[in-house]
């Protein structure tokens, strides 16, 4: 486990995972209003972007060090991103079928794509030059637009199909993962050995599979839940109380999710010009870190036992100043690499 020693210590400077994305409810399909929205899919997307902007102001307090370094992308927080990337691929399957079922909209479809791919390059440019080291080299963003490409295979076939397509890229990472996979052209593929490093790490596999179950869904039962949904219209006032909002976030998601990170930060960062965080306890930041970094890698082991013992290590070999103040270089370094292999053996023991 070097290498989440290594990450460990990265961490601290980089950005988490994040799990957010974007999706336009597409044109009019019978029994669709003609203005070609529905309201409940948007506001759907709209609460979507609401966790997604508690997430993401979570790690901005944790980038400031207001809550300890590792809390986004651990415990809790980890699967509250993970949920949240899974429900807007959802949706972004769901209005495919929607937008070009049962005939397919070329020019619609490109335009769309365009959009989303167009905005999935600028953010990897833009993190090229802030976090070069981690940038999103394919985020959410991407992801929505390959599995828009993919799913157009699915759009002409039975529910039943997706759904066991989606169990198929869900299963993938499991049973399928080789060193083939390891040079950086193929990592969008999800079935390297190596964790690549990055913000928003979203590979084709296994996220494919709930871009898939929104579609089967969506051919399987969106009649009968359209029709339902018609029906309630009489109680209309009252859903409009709590629906519009989160709907007009919904109708305007690319836009929210390019800016509302920026804002975040520039609201915590002028925070912490007034009122600066607390200095963290480095014990707690490291461990935290090194567990992050040890999730990431899906190493098979309990991470809380390697993360303590190398702790516990460094501080008996008197390491752990010296690597807190960057005087120690973790790739080259004989005594982490023992330290770190030493804690593997124990950690897969149990001792």
């Amino acid at each position: 486990m070097p290498n989440a020693l290594l990450s460990s210590q990265q961490n601290r400077n980089a950005m988490p995972e994040t799990s957010v994305t974007i999706d336009e409810t597409p044109a009019p399909q019978p029994g669709v209003t003609r203005q070609g929205r529905i309201d409940l899919l948007d506001a759907l997307r709209g609460l979507a972007l609401v966790a997604m902007a508690i997430y993401h102001f979570t790690w901005d307090l944790e980038f400031f060090g207001y809550v300890a370094a590792g809390t986004a992308g651990t415990g809790g927080w980890r699967l509250f991103a993970r949920l949240i990337a899974s429900s807007f691929l959802f949706l972004a399957g769901y209005s495919l079928v929607l937008g070009h079922g049962p005939k397919f909209r070329a020019r619609p479809f490109l335009w769309r794509f365009a959009k989303i791919a167009g905005a999935a390059a600028l953010i990897s440019i833009g993190t090229w030059f802030a976090f070069p080291e981690s940038f999103i080299f394919f985020g959410i963003l991407h992801a929505i637009a390959a599995a828009s490409l993919v799913g157009l295979l699915f759009l002409l076939l039975p529910a039943p199909v997706s759904f066991l397509a989606a169990a198929a890229a869900f299963a993938a990472p499991l049973y399928l993962r080789s060193a083939v996979f390891d040079t950086p052209a193929l990592w969008w593929v999800g079935l390297s050995e190596t964790i690549p490093r990055s913000n928003d790490y979203v590979p084709l596999l296994p996220w494919l599979a709930p871009f898939l179950l929104g579609l089967g869904t969506a051919k399987l039962l969106h009649p009968m839940l359209s029709a339902r949904w018609r029906s309630a219209q009489g109680d209309a006032g009252h859903r409009k109380l709590w629906i519009n909002p989160l709907a007009f976030g919904g109708r305007h998601s690319l836009a929210i999710y390019l800016i509302h990170q920026p804002l975040l930060i520039g609201l915590v960062y002028a925070f912490s010009l007034v009122v600066p965080a607390p200095v963290p306890d480095p014990a707690q930041t490291y461990r935290l870190s090194c567990e992050q970094a040890c999730n990431r890698n899906e190493s098979g082991i309990s991470c809380a036992a390697f993360c303590g013992c190398t702790l516990d290590q460094l501080k008996e070999q008197n390491l752990f100043e010296d690597l807190n103040q960057g005087k120690i270089d973790l790739r080259t370094d004989e005594r982490i690499a023992r330290i770190a292999t030493q804690c593997t053996m124990e950690a897969q023991s149990g001792d």
